[in-house]
């Protein structure tokens, strides 16, 4: 049986705890605190200073996926509760001048392709608080801050949605919201 090993440094100002009985990481920085168990345990983690060592078997395709997977993910955790998530959107109104607010929890895009009903969103104040979401609205742009990469990305996803089109033709109607950086990555 060929068993890997995989470093992963920790970046100083960060505390990063493993529970082997609930399969649960803990990681702590300066931006906040996010846990997050998984249900694959074929594993083991140690942490020696400054460095998570994972050490894990190869028998199959499978398991060298979930464990890359897994990785990956702490990986994100360490990132976002040091330095954070950040993905920006534009907005873009040819047609008709759209109004864009965010205001209690509800991000709203008023007279989008001249729609007298707003489009809305409301969004759970618990969940924003967890994970340190803040959502700026200036001008043209929109900013998604936060420190868990999944959560931050499926906000913004869901601000792009909102003015998703189905029935004018795009080439024509590009009006809308669109992701233009995704975790520091330009699209």
């Amino acid at each position: 049986m060929d068993v890997k090993i995989k470093e992963i440094e920790i970046p100083e100002g960060v505390k990063v705890n493993y529970n082997k009985e609930s399969n649960k990481f803990l990681v702590e920085g300066p931006k906040g605190k996010l846990e997050r168990s998984f249900s694959y345990d074929k594993f083991n983690v140690k942490i020696e200073g400054n460095k998570l060592i994972f050490e894990y078997p190869i028998k199959t395709l499978s398991q060298k996926k979930n464990m890359h997977t897994i990785i990956s993910i702490v990986k994100s955790m360490i990132k976002g509760v040091k330095e954070g998530f950040i993905y920006k959107l534009k907005v873009y109104s040819t047609h008709f001048p759209m109004q864009v607010k965010f205001q209690n929890n509800v991000f709203s895009v008023v007279n989008f392709l001249g729609e007298k009903k707003p489009r809305e969103i409301a969004f759970d104040k618990e969940l924003l608080e967890k994970y340190k979401i803040t959502i700026k609205v200036q001008g043209e742009d929109i900013i998604v801050e936060g420190i868990d990469k999944e959560v931050t990305g499926n906000i913004a996803a869901r601000i792009e949605q909102i003015t998703r089109i189905t029935d004018r033709d795009r080439r024509k109607f590009q009006d809308g919201i669109y992701i233009v950086e995704k975790a520091g990555k330009v699209i």
